[in-house]
């Protein structure tokens, strides 16, 4: 994936724990900020550092609507998205970093 690729990503605080979904045109360096609290508020306070799902978008404005909707998802979507695409709950950041 190309550094500058717009995706929209979740992050966990483990498995089953509090998700945190964001959008971002640089997913590598976003993943890192957010794994040394380099962003503060919500991921910093509530320690949600593990990217668990990712997904590539053609456009930043794209991947801003699916942020958007996926927001408004109910908890067990959301989780049954995570576990489609990863049924371990792996850190992915080591194949995108």
């Amino acid at each position: 994936m190309g550094e500058r690729t717009p995706c929209v990503y979740i992050l966990a605080s483990r498995r089953n724990g509090t998700l945190y979904i964001g959008v971002t045109s640089d997913l590598p360096a976003r993943i890192w900020q957010h794994k040394h609290d380099l962003v503060a508020g919500f991921t910093q306070r509530h320690r949600v550092h593990v990217l668990v799902w990712y997904e590539p978008h053609p456009t930043m404005e794209s991947a801003i609507r699916r942020e958007k909707a996926l927001k408004e998802w109910k908890r067990a979507w959301k989780l049954r998205l995570i576990e489609s695409a990863n049924p371990q709950w792996r850190d992915l950041y080591p194949e995108i970093a």
